[in-house]
């Protein structure tokens, strides 16, 4: 266990700058497009009550958090995007960065006199962090949001609304934050289950090298197709059928979790018997 804590702390401490950058990148786009885009509705309206001589009651709707995150959905989306896709480029180089760095860190990495199964955990669990980190850092950074649109907007012209509300009024938010702990499990546990395939398939890559570059995409496809191919040949999306819909969803899931247990053990046994530097 002391190794393993130690790996973890060595695998975040590397990855720390680019995650605090991520937040800091996320908190300036997300807080800038509320505010500009408070400032920018309160200006049409001054405009429109200079023009008209009306309140711009008459005509405009109340103000609401909710609708300024909606207003500036693309603007919320762009840094979720972007911590996405560099979270998933990691995923790639939290192996590959000890093999090509300039330095034989890999040599030592696996020559720790542990088991090379700790490697594997800390690095998933790492990968882990970073998202969830990632996902309470939205989830703080909501109030903050709502706290800058309340000192930017005239108090009497305010709606009030919830910060759930707010958050499924963005679309990038219905994904990442669902509603139901259903959604939620769902939605997350395929993307560990995915983290698990690819950790599998670089792993194939690293063992056999060329040879293991087919064998990882025939591996991530076949994964691929066993978790999106029954629910259709099933019947999942027609009224009538052989079978329930749960029942459909009960078979999808034991098949999903047999290839996270698959793609843990292959990843657990190549790292121990075949991979070298």
């Amino acid at each position: 266990m002391r190794n393993y804590l130690k790996l973890l702390h060595m695998e975040i401490h590397r990855f720390r700058s680019i995650l605090l950058v991520l937040m800091g990148l996320t908190a300036l786009v997300q807080i800038c497009a509320i505010a500009f885009s408070t400032i920018g509705e309160i200006n049409e309206r001054n405009a429109y009550f200079q023009q008209t001589g009306k309140p711009a009651e008459t005509f405009f709707a109340a103000m609401s958090f909710t609708r300024m995150v909606q207003n500036t959905q693309f603007w919320f989306a762009v840094p979720v995007g972007l911590s996405i896709a560099v979270l998933v480029i990691y995923a790639f180089l939290i192996w590959y960065r000890d093999w090509f760095g300039r330095s034989t860190f890999a040599f030592r990495l696996l020559a720790l006199p542990s088991e090379r199964r700790n490697v594997y955990f800390a690095k998933l669990t790492a990968i882990l962090t970073f998202i969830f980190a990632m996902l309470g850092f939205q989830l703080l950074l909501m109030p903050i949001c709502r706290a800058v649109f309340t000192m930017i907007a005239p108090a009497d012209q305010i709606q009030p609304s919830f910060i759930a509300d707010a958050i499924f009024a963005n679309q990038a938010f219905k994904i990442l934050l669902p509603r139901s702990f259903g959604e939620f499990f769902a939605n997350y546990g395929l993307g560990i289950i995915a983290l698990l395939i690819l950790f599998a398939s670089i792993l194939l890559e690293r063992s056999y090298r060329w040879l293991g570059i087919a064998l990882g995409l025939a591996y991530a496809g076949l994964c691929a197709a066993l978790m999106f191919f029954p629910p259709l040949a099933l019947g999942a999306e027609y009224s009538v059928g052989y079978l329930y819909t749960e029942e459909i969803y009960a078979i999808q899931i034991a098949i999903d979790l047999l290839i996270a247990i698959v793609s843990v053990w292959l990843g657990l046994y190549l790292l121990k018997k075949k991979v070298s530097v």
